[in-house]
């Protein structure tokens, strides 16, 4: 299995595969692409304006499609059109350097119709606001239809991803059959804790997370000794180190192990690896909030695990594709490695006979969505079946 490149650099191709495998209509992204192929051969960095004009321009369309929808009292038909936009918004703005033009009306457009989409759907979500740090973290509540106190999963970003992207993805529907709610979060460094509330990343994703799960100990209908917690791509090290640090998480999962993301970091700079996103330095120093790369490197120099996994004792999973281009399936195997107090400990790494080999699974996104949950269903409770 391979990802779809219709374009000559793979972090342009990431971006459609996102855009796809986040509820994307390969018909709509046929047409935006079309124009941006003679873009595209002067880099991933030049262009990006561009790209991000003609994904808005879908994006309008289909909320002035929905519009339409909404004059005949078609909700349901709306809803689903907004929901489709906020990802190409979501896609176009994900590739833009800090500051650009346009890119803050972009963010604003794909919130509201992520929020109108889903309310017009009938999907089981709450927005969730709680403070942190004198300023305010967002998350997505997704009910399950469940009897009683239910397991519930922190979903959390990676580097560039969003809360609703986790939502869009189809995680928590996967989770939701299975018996167990899912809190997708924009966590500092991510969202809407960076774009709107100005939270940087942190190495030390336990002081974020711990605020989250007191948030769902107070909620009637999650079981708090069957709480979670799973992240993407970077998630790959808050989830671990969350769960480290966490006591009450009761299991934990990594999709994509970052097992030492700063050193990723000293590789790239060798021009190893696939970088996430066009301006990729400027992106990073945005998210730690540094003001070089000297700074950039002393914030992000605790983004490693090494010394920290031995603290886990739940059930713990690391998954990673075969041929991941950004980060090495070393790295899974280091993770692994130190799990060494988990009373179940697991590695699934995605090869090319099933699916998901590339970088979280950007290829196909539904093994990781459907193994990750079955981990869950069953170290937390869940169920596998109907």
């Amino acid at each position: 299995m391979a990802l779809f490149e219709p374009f000559p650099n793979y972090i342009w191709n990431l971006s459609v595969a996102i855009a796809m495998e986040n509820g994307g209509r390969i018909g709509e992204i046929v047409d935006m692409i079309a124009p941006l192929k003679a873009k595209a051969q002067s880099g991933a960095d030049a262009g990006t304006a561009d790209f991000m004009a003609e994904w808005v321009k879908m994006a309008d369309k289909l909320v002035d499609l929905a519009e339409e929808d909404l004059a005949l009292g078609r909700e349901y038909s709306a809803g689903t059109k907004l929901k489709r936009a906020t990802i190409y918004y979501l896609t176009g703005e994900r590739m833009q350097a800090h500051g650009s033009a346009g890119r803050e009306q972009t963010y604003a457009k794909a919130l509201d119709s992520f929020q109108r989409g889903t309310k017009f759907s009938g999907d089981p979500l709450t927005r969730v606001e709680i403070p942190y740090e004198g300023k305010t973290i967002v998350g997505l509540f997704h009910r399950a239809d469940v009897e009683g106190p239910a397991p519930c999963v922190v979903y959390c970003n990676g580097l560039d991803s969003m809360k609703e992207m986790l939502w869009l993805g189809g995680f928590p529907e996967a989770l939701a059959k299975r018996g167990i709610h899912t809190l997708c979060v924009d966590q500092p460094g991510t969202g809407e804790a960076l774009r709107l509330q100005g939270l940087n990343a942190t190495p030390y994703s336990e002081n974020w997370a711990s605020k989250w799960v007191d948030w769902l100990e107070t909620r009637g209908e999650v079981d708090p000794k069957r709480i979670g917690m799973t992240g993407i791509s970077l998630g790959g090290h808050f989830a671990p180190r969350a769960v480290a640090y966490e006591p009450r998480f009761a299991s934990g999962a990594a999709w994509g192990a970052n097992h030492n993301w700063r050193e990723v970091q000293d590789k790239r700079m060798a021009r190893e690896g696939e970088n996430p996103v066009p301006h990729y330095w400027g992106h990073v120093y945005w998210v730690f909030g540094a003001k070089d790369h000297e700074d950039f490197l002393a914030k992000s120099n605790d983004m490693n695990l090494n010394g920290h996994l031995d603290r886990i004792k739940v059930p713990f999973l690391v998954t990673h594709g075969a041929t991941d281009r950004q980060i090495s399936v070393d790295y899974a195997h280091q993770s692994y490695a130190q799990l060494v107090n988990s009373p179940r400990r697991e590695l699934k790494i995605f090869t090319a006979r099933e699916g998901g080999v590339e970088h979280v699974g950007a290829d196909n996104m539904s093994y990781g969505n459907d193994y990750i949950a079955d981990w869950f269903a069953d170290t937390l409770g869940g169920h596998a079946k109907g």
